[in-house]
This record gives structure tokens, C-alpha cells and sequence, in this order.
């Protein structure tokens, strides 16, 4: 062994014997950029079409279950105005419960911010209700959407 072994050679010196060779030319920066823009476009392009895909999806859904509604609606004329009559009805209903709500909140607005027990005793109290009639409401709404308030 000589001495030099042990030494580091300059990079100038340094050959590199592996199989894999660089056979394409190194891109400039302003290169490696324009590409990698171009690949953002393409991605997005993609994205736009899948988009557009889903949007498509979504329209034929929604006038599928619209069609659907319609010939129910047809096919019940009696039922469907009676469901824009008791929409309307529970709209009022909703309207005093929220007149209610508010009321209740402001009077224990100092026990509300204070105490946890406050607070859920108020939303045990309000909260079911208040979503079990917004659900009834909505779907009495739709049912009845488009028909005459009049109940022969």
C-alpha cells in the first residue's frame, strides 16, 4: 500500500466507471421549469375533466330524483297539497320554537358561557327537537314544493 491511498483525491481525478452514462444533455433550469409547468397543466386539464365528469354525474342524479318527485307528485296531487299546507303550518311552528330558543339563550346567556351543565342541559332540551322539526320540515317542504297551498 502506498501513502496515498489514504488521502482524498481531487474531484478533478475522480473518473466514474459505472454502467449508467447520462446519454440525454442536462436541461437548463429555465428547461427544467417549462417542464415542470407543463406537467402542472396536464394534471389540471385532467382535474378539470374529472370535474366536469362529476358535475355531469351530479346533474343526472339531481334530474332523476326531480323527475322522480314530479311523478310522485302526479300521482298524489291530494297528499302533495296537503304537505305544502302542513309545510307551511310547520314554518310557523318552527318560526315561535326559534322566537322560543332565542329567548331561552338570551335570558341564560351569563349560565351558558359559564357552565358546561348550562349548556347542555339547553342543548339536550332544544337541540333534538329543533333537528327532528327542521327534518320534518324539510321533507314536507319537498314534497309539496311547486303545489297550490289549497287542501280539497
Amino acid at each position: 500500500m502506498s501513502s496515498y491511498e489514504h488521502e482524498p483525491l481531487s474531484p478533478v481525478f475522480r473518473i466514474d466507471v459505472t454502467a449508467e452514462s447520462d446519454t440525454e444533455p442536462r436541461k437548463s433550469k429555465d428547461q427544467v421549469v417549462v417542464d415542470l409547468l407543463r406537467h402542472l397543466v396536464a394534471g389540471q386539464q385532467q382535474q378539470n375533466q374529472l370535474l366536469e365528469r362529476l358535475i355531469q354525474q351530479n346533474n343526472a342524479m339531481n334530474e332523476q330524483r326531480a323527475s322522480e318527485l314530479q311523478q310522485w307528485k302526479e300521482a298524489n296531487p291530494r297528499l302533495a297539497r296537503s304537505c305544502r299546507a302542513a309545510a307551511e303550518t310547520l314554518s310557523r311552528v318552527q318560526t315561535q320554537f326559534l322566537d322560543n330558543l332565542t329567548e331561552e339563550i338570551c335570558d341564560s346567556e351569563e349560565g351558558l358561557e359559564e357552565s358546561e351543565f348550562i349548556l347542555n342541559e339547553f342543548v339536550d332540551r332544544f337541540g333534538p327537537r329543533l333537528a327532528h322539526l327542521n327534518g320534518v320540515l324539510q321533507v314536507l317542504a319537498q314534497l309539496g314544493n311547486g303545489e297550490p297551498a289549497q287542501v280539497s
